[in-house]
């Protein structure tokens, strides 16, 4: 799965390099079977993004991107969309994107990560609880949006990142993505088409097997 992963990040245009950064040896050791880059870091990091500050502070990129490593199925436009969203404008230090919510059974999906943003575009709030409360039931008007798992994150604020304090927000909803707000930072949300498909337990696993035997079959070979 991290190979399929790999391989569609490295499909972006916009970046200049791709590697894996993990506590797992095991993890560590299928991505040099592949040929992949990899890079080992400590194990008490709380977050993805703490992980990646770590890899931040040995390195000079101005920009780094957080792709998760259970979303085989990654569109690389959706990478690009996210950095994107900080590009031209260096008063926002982390970009991520978010999807319309079609399902309505998601609005209610405590796994389903819902944002809101302000006209601005920026996010307002990230809750697993419905977002915004539609107090008259219509849930045609203002619409739900998924937050989609990429991240973009100019070098600075990563560095800093490990250093602000975990709030209250971020403890009860467990989501990384509050200490940004929580500590007075902006996040540059940006819409997407793509749908988000992590491989968080067996059932997501088989949908995404039965998605990669599908598109395999349609081009005669076997992934």
């Amino acid at each position: 799965m991290i190979e399929h992963v790999y391989e569609r990040a490295k499909m972006s245009r916009y970046l200049d390099d791709v590697l894996v950064a993990t506590d797992d040896e095991r993890i560590a050791s299928a991505v040099r079977q592949f040929g992949g880059r990899v890079r080992t870091t400590r194990a008490d990091h709380p977050s993805g993004t703490d992980r990646l500050a770590e890899v931040a502070a040995s390195d000079s990129a101005a920009l780094y991107v957080n792709i998760q490593g259970d979303e085989p199925l990654i569109d690389p436009e959706a990478i690009d969309a996210a950095i994107l969203s900080v590009h031209g404008d260096d008063s926002v230090p982390m970009g991520t994107l978010k999807r319309r919510i079609v399902d309505p059974t998601d609005i209610v999906n405590t796994n389903v990560v819902k944002v809101i943003t302000n006209l601005l575009n920026d996010a307002i709030y990230f809750s697993r609880c419905p977002i915004p409360y539609d107090r008259d039931g219509n849930r045609a008007a203002p619409g739900y949006a998924k937050h989609i798992g990429v991240y973009v994150y100019r070098r600075e604020f990563l560095l800093r990142y490990p250093d602000l304090t975990i709030g209250p927000l971020e403890q009860v909803e467990r989501l990384e993505q509050l200490r940004a707000i929580e500590n007075g930072y902006r996040i540059r949300v940006v819409e997407t088409e793509y749908e988000s498909l992590g491989v968080d337990t067996p059932e997501d696993l088989e949908r995404v097997n039965q998605l990669f035997s599908a598109v395999a079959n349609s081009f005669g070979r076997r992934l």
